[in-house]
């Protein structure tokens, strides 16, 4: 059965349109972890758009179960996630332009500048996650990098307009979840999940881990945190039976 990462970064964006000090990602982790979140995931951006250093930092002192940071492969976030040691960091594209993450990490054609920033975070002992397009030679490089997981983009998946096309990046994803079994690789799914289309996603054989967070805040701003992270988990848990 998949596990349940929920991302809290627009937990964050909302405290960061007042520049005020509510509501705490800090608070929202807990809750989630009480709604059954098995990791916390968050995107400390260069621009700092949302997640701050300090919420970095006193989620690692509280959070019970596994903390994921996910991060450019930038010498300035590495030094943190070196200094912080999440369990996971997910190394991810960033562009201080988009408003949120548009694709899968370029391995292939950025190998040297990424296996510098994995070497020192596996070197401290930190597992690393590579967000990539669900495409064999990103999975491939990944893996030659030393990667312990991939997190293929569901993005294409969740966009999709008709059945077919739907259908199509279904088995698109399938396709390459296989490949990264068989390499060995730990597999993680996420981007642009929701509460209507998780479940052929949480369905998917070998699928290790899923990471999803616009879709539960924004329940959440309705019913409450810790019931939008028990309605998403009862859904991933319905789909393995």
């Amino acid at each position: 059965m998949a596990e349940l990462g929920v991302n809290i970064d627009h937990v964050a964006t909302i405290r960061q349109a007042r520049r005020t000090i509510e509501p705490d990602p800090v608070w929202a982790a807990s809750l989630a972890e009480l709604g059954g979140a098995d990791t916390i995931t968050v995107h400390l951006r260069e621009d700092r758009r949302h997640i701050q250093d300090r919420d970095v930092r006193v989620l690692k002192e509280t959070v019970q179960v596994k903390l994921n940071l996910e991060m450019g492969a930038e010498e300035e976030i590495t030094k943190v996630a070196l200094d912080i040691h999440p369990d996971q960091c997910t190394l991810v594209p960033e562009k201080r332009e988009e408003v949120t993450t548009e694709g899968g990490l370029d391995i292939v054609g950025n190998f040297d500048r990424v296996k510098k920033c994995v070497d020192q975070l596996l070197t401290a002992g930190i597992e690393v996650s590579m967000f990539i397009d669900p495409a064999e030679d990103q999975i491939l490089a990944s893996k030659k990098l030393g990667a312990q997981a991939v997190e293929l983009h569901t993005g294409r998946y969740a966009d999709a307009v008709t059945g077919d096309e739907r259908k199509q990046e279904l088995d698109d994803l399938i396709a390459a979840g296989n490949i990264a079994l068989t390499e060995g690789l730990h597999l993680h799914m996420g981007h642009g999940l929701t509460y209507r289309n998780v479940m052929p996603i949480a369905a998917i054989r070998g699928v290790g881990e899923l990471n999803i967070g616009h879709s539960i805040v924004a329940r959440a701003v309705m019913v409450g945190f810790e019931r939008a992270v028990r309605e998403m988990k009862e859904l991933i848990v319905r789909a393995s039976r």
